[in-house]
């Protein structure tokens, strides 16, 4: 019988998703809030963790990282409502298998956890000799040769696949750059050697080292089995460092020896071990430019950047929009076992003006819940959650909240005009200050709470305070 964690402080909820998980042969634990979920999970792991993005405590991502740390292979699936979709689509990048919006829908909820525990996961021991070690997760489909945009992405791949060098693919999160360092190795002398893939945001500072070169026996506490790193397995292969800025300078280090020597040593281990293996990296801001902050190698950005591949997001690519979601619908059709015909006439405009924010990863997952709720054998605007639908939100709070929101011009555009209270003008003050320090940061609302010297959730708190202000 598979555990489940449902971390939550709705306590009703809790209680209505132990009852149903309960009738579907799951052991259900509740906890309702984050710290005690950290103690429950530092002493248990369960088959799967629940966890509602916002929690009275603290922050459901800081759940999740944790939870990642100390259990890598431990399926974490997020509960948000519509308002924090946007969060949503960066806890997957962090790590999440997927996200539900309330309210919650109960076959939603089961096909989920259905699929998550039915996932391969990775294993502690070393393979045998003989055995192929698996690849690590499943890419974001792309139909490769029907998308008008990605017709010079393909040409720089061909010309590229054949060499050894070391490629830089940048793009948003979601834009499909591990599906384009696959068809790199896919096209490659490498295509029947092993592709692994690492994301490094998941990694942390104290477990990076063994994720990526292995471990012996007893290097260090909880080092129970001899364990082989992603470079190990992949050997002969490629190995892709998704969102590889995020890495630690003491890994950098590592990593350039690795780079230039082509052995490496497992944490504890004595013996070097040769390496044979394509390095492809993949970013969505420039390493240049941490480079210049001091917060990247310049030797080890010069190793990587042996040649550059540039991913639009999705919403410069409206005229394929359509094509991913037919291929999505595709493939969920097949997964649910379902003959949902297509898409509404009218969703196609919709789908052309909103911002995926979460680029291909949001549509496959839209496209998902959709075709799971259509009764019928075309989806319409019904199936589809409210943001998509209503996105219509002032410029404001797009501004907040997209990875590239500022107005081309770069400048800010002000306030509705109406009588202001000296409260309004204090409001209007301090959203002039967050847009310019999130700016600064590429949107990341974590550096930008720090050098405002606030935590994350004063920062969300006064983003939901203009907001509200301005939708009087």
């Amino acid at each position: 019988m598979s555990k489940i964690l449902i971390i939550d402080d709705d306590r009703d909820m809790c209680a209505l998703l132990n009852r149903y998980l309960t009738q579907n042969g799951f052991e259900v634990t509740e906890i309702y809030n984050g710290k005690k979920a950290l103690q429950y999970l530092e002493k248990s792991k369960p088959d799967l963790v629940l966890c509602d993005v916002r929690l009275e405590d603290m922050d459901g991502i800081d759940i999740l990282r944790k939870s990642k740390e100390l259990y890598p292979d431990l399926p974490v699936i997020m509960i948000t409502g519509y308002s924090d979709i946007r969060t949503s689509v960066n806890a997957m990048r962090i790590g999440a298998l997927d996200y539900l919006t309330k309210p919650l829908l109960p076959k939603e909820i089961l096909l989920s956890i259905k699929q998550a525990l039915n996932e391969p996961q990775k294993k502690e021991l070393r393979p045998p000799q003989d055995q192929k070690p698996a690849v690590q997760r499943t890419p974001v489909p792309y139909v490769f040769e029907e998308a008008q945009s990605l017709k010079n992405i393909l040409k720089q791949v061909d010309l590229v696949a054949p060499t050894n060098y070391s490629v830089i693919i940048y793009g948003e999160s979601g834009s499909g750059k591990e599906a384009i360092a696959r068809e790199l190795h896919n096209r490659s002398k490498r295509r029947d050697k092993p592709f692994v893939a690492i994301d490094c945001g998941a990694l942390s500072k104290e477990l990076a080292g063994s994720e990526l070169f292995g471990h012996e026996k007893g290097a260090f506490t909880g080092a129970h089995n001899q364990k082989p790193g992603s470079f190990e397995i992949a050997n002969g292969g490629t190995v892709f460092l998704d969102e590889v800025s995020n890495l630690s300078y003491e890994i950098q280090v590592s990593l350039l020896r690795v780079i230039q020597e082509r052995k490496m040593k497992a944490v504890g281990g004595m013996k070097d071990i040769d390496l044979d293996i394509r390095i492809v990296v993949a970013s969505n801001e420039v390493l240049w430019n941490s480079v210049r902050a001091g917060k990247f190698r310049e030797d080890l950005y010069h190793r990587f950047n042996e040649f550059c591949i540039d991913v639009p997001p999705l919403r410069d690519r409206k005229d394929d929009i359509m094509l991913f979601a037919r291929h999505f619908l595709q493939l969920t059709n097949e997964e649910l076992g379902k003959d949902v015909k297509g898409f509404a006439p009218e969703l196609e405009e919709v789908f052309k003006n909103y911002h995926w924010y979460g680029n291909l990863r949001e549509l496959k997952n839209v496209i998902k819940k959709a075709t799971l709720l259509t009764e019928t054998d075309y989806i319409g605007l019904s199936s589809l959650p409210q943001e998509i639908v209503s996105h219509h939100a002032p410029v404001a709070e797009k501004m907040l909240v997209s990875p590239h929101p500022v107005p081309e011009d770069g400048r800010l555009r002000p306030m509705p005009q109406k009588e202001s209270s000296l409260k309004e003008a204090g409001i209007d003050a301090e959203y002039e200050v967050i847009v310019e320090t999130l700016k600064k940061v590429n949107f990341n609302k974590s550096k930008a709470a720090k050098l405002l010297n606030i935590d994350r959730k004063t920062l969300y708190n006064k983003m939901s305070q203009y907001r509200e202000l301005k939708n009087q």
